[in-house]
């Protein structure tokens, strides 16, 4: 007969049985339909190998069982399908084509030839049979003796005896598998017997290996008992090793340079230690925190060199520009010698990425003969990430602290805390908390990890922090901490970092020579404009790696490659520039207004518009404006209604007509209040009809009568403003000490003027 089939995988239905088998496979869930629409009957068979998903035919047994579906259960993605398993059969060929799995199938029962036809065998075979079942329940604890009682007293021909103890035994289907594909009752009466017999051996070994797991056990109890014996018992049970281990660590713990206090901790452990057996977890424990406890620097001190003029020598050679910056840091250090490093501050270089912050710290570190460790900080969420886990737990390790120390092998490093902005907390606690402790000149020589359990001096560590912005990093923390901040670059500087610094070492790093890569100032200035947009010089150096790479490989493959690069080779080799500055309009427009914002890689511009409609004195922003400038074009706003009347506009006007303000690239976020006398410019003018200079760029935050207030970020604002071809600036009049403190290189070609209130905003920028 053919009927549909369904290969199964780890799973062999036993005839006399009812079972049950869950269905995902289309070609198997069609099976079962087809098979429900006919006459319910169905073949399984056992895949020989359950990992593959999609079987052909010689990867399904040909011995199976045909059986009846009793009722389909859909459980979401699967089916469940409930069966009563008939006749044992066998297939003579799978068709594989069609929705499902076809078989011609021969019911195959089992042939009673043989030894089995005899009465008086049948008996001796059952006797067999319930010994050998005795010995497998008697191995096999968790099989209960009545359950195997059952079975024998139940009763039955062989066959069905049989078929209830494959029920009973715990059997892999591929061992039921065997069974099933017994021929006759005879091979199968002797394939239960060899299963049973294997199996029973199994259990015999399996309980002999427990049993000497626990006599091991009871020898390491009766350790406890015998402490006064514990030589003796060393020596019974060939644990020399820890003795000597033991030994070890007590001569490292004497020689140590610790304070008493760590030194009778650390003894105590060993003497833990001496107690337990090598085989013992808590061992495995005490071993890893005395190694890890003995591996500090204790007493270890780096001589520091005092001199402030090797310092300066250190930074003019590693650092072009950036006066201010090594000021404060040569100052600094002057203290930290008058002081012998007391009570001195903890540095806080502040800057936008790229501006060599790590750099500077590399380098303090060199000039003072420190070691220098970095530990970053950016993602921490978990306060035991400083502080350390306590050692009882699995896995633990100490903190970062810990470890920089450890890997600095000194215990006074320059130790250089990375991204401390970019600090979280969360459930686990809040790591900036417990940098409090570290950062404290009264506490920190008393610092606690949780998995040293001694307390750490970090008295004399020299601790510099990094942050690209302060708004993030917690207001206790940064009381604790001397802020430097570390402006972008202007155009000039980078060309002098660039032939200074970065082409040589890209040049070193790629194997080429002075004379076969080079870089015009030209090239290097339209790289800087045209090719990155940041207020540091990383992605600058990138790009010049990236030109070094291409001369090297066309060395390697003889193509023609200049070996000095200008402007004009850049858009063959690194293609079209990437960056455009925008250059300011050139004639006077109503209703737009140059304003300067800062962002983390430079000054932009920002052109602001606005434009008037009939309508019902609505103020409507676009543009992806931020809260705060949302709120200083309302401030803006409300100011420009209050002084209407001073330029003939009638307070009518405004509620019969909308104000619409847009700040163009919308897709790139906005916010800040320096766009203030900006947006309150660019209203005045829409309402009254007069045009705003084209050449005049602003900053400034607006109050409701029309103060204008300092801002910040003047540096990278002014070297936008002179990129985009602005002639004279507007600054805020409190802002005019900043000024005065930047480079001529920064000021020069722009006229800045001071105001102090929107009417000499007015005044200087309205025609």
């Amino acid at each position: 007969m053919k009927i549909p089939v369904v290969p199964l995988r780890g799973i062999v239905a036993i005839p006399g049985t009812a079972f049950h088998f869950d269905v995902e496979r289309p070609r198997s869930v069609a099976a079962v339909e087809a098979a429900l629409a006919g006459d319910k009957r169905l073949f399984v068979a056992a895949q020989k190998d359950p990992a593959v998903d999609e079987p052909g035919a010689d990867d399904i047994s040909a011995v199976g069982t045909v059986v009846h579906i009793r009722q389909k259960i859909p459980m979401g993605s699967t089916t469940r399908v409930i069966c009563a398993a008939r006749s044992r059969a066998e297939s003579t060929g799978y068709d594989m084509e069609g929705e499902y799995i076809t078989a011609e199938v021969v019911l195959a029962p089992l042939s009673h030839d043989g030894a089995m036809a005899d009465p008086a065998a049948r008996e001796a075979m059952r006797r067999i049979l319930e010994e050998d079942l005795e010995n497998y329940v008697r191995e096999n604890r968790t099989i209960k003796p009545e359950t195997a009682r059952q079975v024998m007293d139940r009763g039955g021909s062989l066959p069905e005896i049989l078929r209830d103890l494959c029920g009973v035994l715990q059997l892999p289907w591929s061992a039921r598998q065997h069974l099933l594909e017994a021929q006759s009752e005879d091979e199968l009466f002797r394939r239960v017997t060899d299963l049973l017999r294997l199996e029973t051996e199994i259990h015999h070994i399996k309980n002999e290996i427990q049993s000497e797991v626990k006599k091991s056990i009871d020898k390491n109890q009766k350790e406890y008992v015998l402490r006064e014996q514990m030589k003796i018992i060393h020596e019974e049970l060939g644990d020399t090793d820890v003795e000597e281990e033991a030994d070890e660590f007590a001569q490292k713990i004497a020689d140590m340079a610790a304070p008493d206090s760590v030194k009778e901790k650390l003894n105590k452990e060993v003497k833990l230690l001496r107690s337990l057996g090598p085989g013992n977890q808590e061992a495995n424990v005490h071993r890893m925190y005395l190694e890890t406890v003995l591996e500090l620097p204790w007493g270890v001190y780096t001589e520091e060199n005092p001199d402030v003029a090797h310092a300066r020598e250190i930074l003019d050679r590693d650092h072009d520009g950036l006066d201010d910056v090594k000021e404060r840091v040569l100052e600094h250090l002057a203290v930290r010698r008058l002081t012998d490093g007391k009570n001195a501050a903890i540095l806080c270089l502040a800057g936008p990425p790229g501006t060599g912050k790590t750099s500077v710290a590399r380098s303090i570190a060199e000039a003072l003969g420190r070691k220098y460790v970095r530990v970053c900080l950016g993602g921490v969420r978990d306060e035991a990430e400083i502080r350390g886990h306590r050692k009882t737990y699995l896995g633990s390790m100490p903190g970062r602290i810990a470890e920089a120390l450890r890997q600095a092998g000194s215990m006074n490093p320059l130790m250089l805390l990375d991204e401390i902005d970019k600090l979280g907390n969360d459930y686990k606690g809040d790591p900036s908390s417990a940098l409090l402790e570290v950062l404290d000149g009264e506490q920190n020589m008393h610092f606690r990890d949780h998995y040293l359990e001694v307390p750490l001096d970090l008295s004399a560590v020299m601790f510099v922090a990094t942050a690209n912005v302060l708004d993030t990093v917690p207001r206790p923390l940064l009381d604790r901490m001397e802020v430097i901040e570390i402006a972008g670059y202007s155009s000039p500087e980078k060309l002098r970092i660039a032939k200074n610094h970065l082409v040589p070492k890209q040049r070193k790093v790629c194997g080429l020579t002075e004379e076969q890569f080079g870089l015009t100032d030209e090239a290097i200035l339209a790289l800087i404009s045209g090719y990155t947009r940041e207020a540091g010089v990383r992605n600058l150096e990138r790009r010049i790696g990236e030109l070094c790479r291409k001369k090297a490989r066309a060395m390697m493959e003889g193509q023609e490659m200049p070996a000095v690069i200008g402007a004009g080779d850049l858009e063959g080799l690194l293609g079209p520039a990437k960056h455009r500055v925008h250059p300011a309009d050139k004639d006077d427009e109503v209703g737009l207004v140059h304003g300067l914002a800062w962002t983390q890689v430079g000054g932009e511009t920002l052109e602001i518009e606005v434009s008037l409609m009939e309508g019902s004195g609505k103020l409507q922003l676009t543009g992806k404006l931020g809260e705060v400038m949302k709120e200083s074009a309302q401030i803006a706003l409300s100011y420009v209604r209050s002084v209407a009347a001073d330029y003939g506009i009638s307070a009518e006007f405004f509620d019969k007509h909308d104000i619409h303000v847009h700040v163009p690239e919308g897709a790139v976020p906005k916010d800040g209040p320096s766009a203030g006398i900006s947006i309150a410019t660019a209203i005045l003018s829409a309402v009254s009809g007069k045009k705003v200079r084209a050449d005049l760029a602003m900053t400034g935050e607006v109050t409701l009568r029309g103060r204008v207030l300092p801002i910040g970020g003047l540096k990278e604002k002014l070297l936008a403003a002179r990129e985009a071809g602005i002639g004279e600036v507007l600054l805020p009049s409190e802002n005019e000490p900043d000024a005065r403190e930047l480079a001529d290189e920064v000021t020069s070609g722009l006229t800045l003027t001071y105001v102090g209130n929107m009417s000499e905003v007015a005044q200087a920028a309205l025609r």
